[in-house]
């Protein structure tokens, strides 16, 4: 049997970290404390980065730091010192844009994944990333079925390729918007995300174009979900999900439906799930998804331009963090709003159950019939085994 396609999750810290991996990721993509495309992310430590790898190695994963920025003149000096500590502590691979990186690399032994920020479309670019000791080309979101197909046919190299998450409206975050709006550089980590602004228009005259909505080129979000056996038979190494801000429930959610796709592919197991995996999905973003330019059609369909209505995440009830056999006690910590009556699904890398909630208590053990305050932890009555870190929905 040809390799398995790795599912590869983002992680913003320990703990969302730790839920990729135990939800079934088989490797995470993590910002170290510097050089990397996410300014406005907590990202890691050192400490938290050993810490994560030496969790992720003792599951035989894997975990990748970007080490994506584009560099200037007085940031050259960090580079070396960055990348002998990222050695040391055994990370996987390093996600790279900036060539200068690259060749620093080689001298600290490091696997070298090619960033998606560096936009490659074609196999000779990718012949050419080979040569210069590039192991991985993360490909640009751009490419069509056909590019990928071709891609792999030329060259013998790992290929990724992102399945669901954000897109970006200029080209793999090629984007200046945000520096020329907000002074804040979208290729060093401080993409403001202008294009998810809603703006007026104006004929050539300076009259303004009135509409029912005002308008908007955000682009719609990446869903590649029915696609992913065709995928699979591309021959692609690494499928990856984007995402290193989003929340646990996102990384959760999104991680277990894509790993049962694959499973299920590999086990020639005919899933019958796809619109059942498709609401969940939908649930857990407020953003339209759509495949993209995989289809090698890219029309008004895929993004928003009059407008959109994005709608705050209540599904996500809360994330168990006990559970007592003898009892049948689970304990919870709240994320929204939930009550006595209410219809749950509880779902995690061993579990999936729906339940009717009748018993809740509160943290002295009484009976109450709401939760509501952020991060309230209760106790509700399950009658089915839990393991902590769990999560519970809302059913619909």
């Amino acid at each position: 049997m040809k390799n398995k396609v790795e599912l590869l999750a983002p992680a913003g810290d320990l703990e969302r970290l730790k839920i990729a991996l135990k939800y079934g990721a088989d490797a995470v993509y993590v910002g170290g404390p510097v050089l990397n495309l996410r300014a406005n992310a907590i990202n890691f430590t050192f400490e938290e980065l050993e810490n994560g790898i030496n969790f992720a190695h003792s599951l035989g994963k894997k975990v990748y730091v970007t080490v994506n920025i584009i560099l200037h003149n007085q940031e050259l000096n960090e580079v070396d010192k960055y990348l002998k500590k990222l050695s040391e502590i055994g990370v996987d691979a390093i996600i790279v844009s900036d060539p200068c990186i690259i060749t620093r690399a080689k001298k600290y032994n490091i696997d070298i994944h090619l960033s998606t920020q560096q936009s490659t479309l074609n196999y000779e670019a990718v012949s050419f990333w080979k040569k210069h000791g590039v192991s991985r080309v993360v490909l640009a979101r751009e490419c069509s079925r056909e590019d990928i197909k071709l891609i792999k046919e030329k060259v013998d190299i790992e290929i990724e390729t992102f399945i669901h998450g954000a897109m970006c409206a200029g080209y793999s975050g090629r984007c200046i918007m945000s520096n020329v709006l907000t002074n804040r550089d979208a290729n060093r980590g401080g993409c403001s995300q202008i294009c998810r602004w809603d703006f007026n228009l104006y004929d050539e005259n300076m009259k303004e174009i009135k509409g029912d909505m005002p308008f908007t080129f955000c682009s719609k979000d990446l869903s590649m979900l029915k696609v992913i056996p065709d995928m699979i038979d591309l021959g692609i190494s690494s499928f990856k999900i984007e995402g290193r801000m989003r929340s646990v429930y996102y990384i959760a959610t999104v991680v277990s439906i894509y790993r049962k796709i694959i499973d299920n592919y590999y086990q020639n197991i005919d899933d019958n799930e796809y619109n059942n995996y498709e609401a969940i999905l939908r649930n857990c973003a407020n953003r339209d998804s759509t495949i993209q330019f995989y289809n090698g059609i890219y029309d008004s369909s895929c993004s928003y331009y009059n407008g959109r209505l994005e709608v705050s995440n209540q599904d996500f009830l809360g994330i168990v963090i006990d559970y007592d056999k003898d009892s049948c006690l689970a304990t919870i910590e709240q994320r929204n709003y939930f009550k006595k009556g209410d219809l749950v699904e509880i779902f995690g890398p061993n579990h999936n159950y729906v339940i009717e909630i009748n018993e809740i208590y509160d943290e002295d053990d009484n009976l109450i019939d709401v939760v509501r305050h952020p991060r309230q932890v209760v106790k509700i009555k399950v009658d089915c085994q839990l393991d902590t870190d769990d999560m519970l929905r809302i059913k619909k």
